[in-house]
């Protein structure tokens, strides 16, 4: 499967599972949204349930967002974000923000998120409030990714990511210290 059809089936995967109960969705729903067959997302991915899986889980997202010494770990939280989206067309973290909703598996995604992510970042700090900075964190990344999802032509979605990070950057470092 090409690239460009394993992050259509991801996208339209994703979108499915944060907006729908996960008794709703169907295979052959989120293959019209990605324009691929049921067949294709069997072949590559297994089941629904695989496909879930993979959705919901945020440890890739949170290996790559922490692989930097601490001193450097917001300004690379901050390009690994802009540069992942650029790359791949998909946000490291924004779709917990569509999983705010009740059901089961929009608390798994939740739960998930917390887990790998947020405790990954908790667990570099120092300090007594480290869990709350680590909160501050991950919001100030979700808020920076649901930037660039919302508006695909503005500043954000058109700087630099250097200067993206030279003015982002600062805020979550200061929450690393």
């Amino acid at each position: 499967m090409t690239d460009v059809g394993r992050i259509a089936i991801l996208r339209a995967a994703r979108r499915a599972f944060a907006l729908q109960p996960y008794n709703a969705v169907t295979l052959r729903g989120i293959a019209a949204d990605a324009n691929v067959s049921a067949a294709l997302i069997v072949k590559h991915f297994g089941s629904k349930e695989s496909l879930f899986d993979l959705v919901a889980d945020f440890s890739e997202a949170a290996e790559k967002l922490l692989d930097a010494a601490d001193e450097d770990l917001g300004r690379h939280a901050v390009l690994t974000l802009v540069n992942y989206r650029r790359e791949n067309g998909l946000d490291l973290l924004v779709r917990v923000i569509f999983a705010a909703g009740s059901g089961d598996e929009r608390v798994l995604i939740r739960e998930h998120f917390r887990d790998q992510v947020t405790r990954a970042f908790a667990a570099r700090l120092s300090g007594s409030d480290a869990d709350l900075r680590a909160e501050l964190i991950t919001a100030q990344l979700l808020g920076l990714g649901a930037t660039m999802s919302i508006d695909k032509t503005g500043p954000t979605a058109t700087a630099d990511p250097e200067t993206i990070a030279d003015h982002y950057a600062p805020a979550i470092q200061a929450l690393i210290h």
